[in-house]
């Protein structure tokens, strides 16, 4: 389902809701053709809750949120951190492809782990995803606001020409 509407300053704003009326999209249009941002939601519930979108699309930008391990689909989480990082990565190439980007497109990437160790771990399922990308990349241990959550990664891609 597609709503678009002029907002009073000008624009024309759009959104694309699912069929549970959860939207999937939303952007703003200066001109007929120009969407100047978009807004990506993954369908998990946390999104509605909290407040805030799986990614943003601002021109070739894409900003994907901090993204956890769980299956949005089933919301389940593995208790494996490697098996988290493996559904973040995943989580992530979705929201990605749904901007029109993919994981060649990541230019950065943040990981937040609350416990050190189980950095290393990870690093096989990492260089699986990004070995041949390699983005600039930071490692951040803090606690995360759910205990079941071992790793979570967010990336900021750059859309490039395709051929």
């Amino acid at each position: 389902m597609k709503d678009v509407h002029e907002t009073p300053w000008g624009t024309r704003e759009f959104a694309v809701k699912d069929d549970q009326g959860h939207t999937l999209y939303f952007g703003q249009r200066q001109e007929e053709n120009t969407v100047t941002r978009r807004l990506i939601s993954s369908g998990s519930s946390f999104e509605k809750e909290i407040g805030f979108s799986r990614a943003v699309v601002d021109g070739d930008w894409v900003f994907v949120s901090g993204t956890t391990g769980f299956d949005y689909r089933s919301m389940t989480i593995s208790e494996s951190v490697t098996d988290q990082a493996e559904q973040c990565l995943r989580n992530i190439q979705s929201a990605l492809e749904q901007a029109g980007a993919s994981l060649r497109d990541v230019v950065r990437v943040t990981y937040i782990l609350p416990e050190t160790k189980d950095f290393p771990p990870c690093w096989p399922i990492l260089k699986k995803y990004l070995g041949d990308i390699r983005p600039a990349a930071t490692m951040i241990s803090a606690g995360l606001a759910d205990p079941r959550i071992r790793i979570e990664i967010e990336v900021t891609a750059h859309r490039q020409a395709r051929e």
